[in-house]
Order: structure tokens, then C-alpha cells, then sequence
């Protein structure tokens, strides 16, 4: 399976992503920039928020209340499909997802 990250300078960086693991291991594996994950994704930081492409929102799902609250305190503004790429596992259905890695 496939995520591609929309970098903010236009460039785009495609990984295989394994069934099971999260976009933001996948992100650090593929040395996305901006992708930073300094608590290794246990949800106590929001160094590795991304926004899921609008085609991709509905299977992404949304935020559970902590997640939500982790990003009230990113940088970067959110948007409606902000996320933190360490709550985001990779299965079947998100095959192909797209996210863009903010500028900040």
C-alpha cells in the first residue's frame, strides 16, 4: 500500500506503507520533511500533524477528542483535514491517501 506527502515547496514523496502502521512511522521511514514525530506517537506532541487530502477525509475518519486537543497546539493552522499522522493506520481502504505536510 501507498501514501504520497504533498510537501509545502510542491514536491511529492511516495512510500510503501505496511498494513498496520501508522502514517507517521511511515513518514519518518521515508524521510519526509516537516514529519517529525518527537514523541515516537504517543500522542503528547503535534510535531507530526498533516492534512488529509479531501478525497481522503471520510476513510481517514476523524479525530478522537485528544487528538483534537493535541492539535489546538500545532503551529500550523488546521484546516478541516487536519490530523496527526500517528493516529492515521494504514489499511486496504486508505491505499493511495495523500496528505499535505504543512509549512510550519
Amino acid at each position: 500500500m501507498q501514501a504520497t506527502w504533498l510537501l509545502p515547496d510542491g514536491h511529492r514523496i511516495s512510500a510503501e506503507v505496511p498494513p498496520g502502521h501508522n502514517l507517521m512511522e511511515a513518514a519518518l521511514a521515508a524521510n519526509i520533511p516537516g514529519v517529525v514525530g518527537e514523541c515516537g506517537g504517543s500522542l503528547s506532541c503535534a510535531t507530526r500533524h498533516v492534512q488529509v487530502e479531501s478525497a481522503w477525509q471520510a476513510l481517514a475518519g476523524g479525530c478522537s477528542d485528544f487528538e483534537d486537543a493535541m492539535l489546538d497546539a500545532t503551529e500550523a493552522l488546521r484546516g478541516p483535514g487536519s490530523r496527526l499522522s500517528c493516529q492515521i493506520v494504514m489499511r486496504a481502504e486508505l491505499d493511495g491517501i495523500a496528505l499535505q505536510v504543512p509549512a510550519t
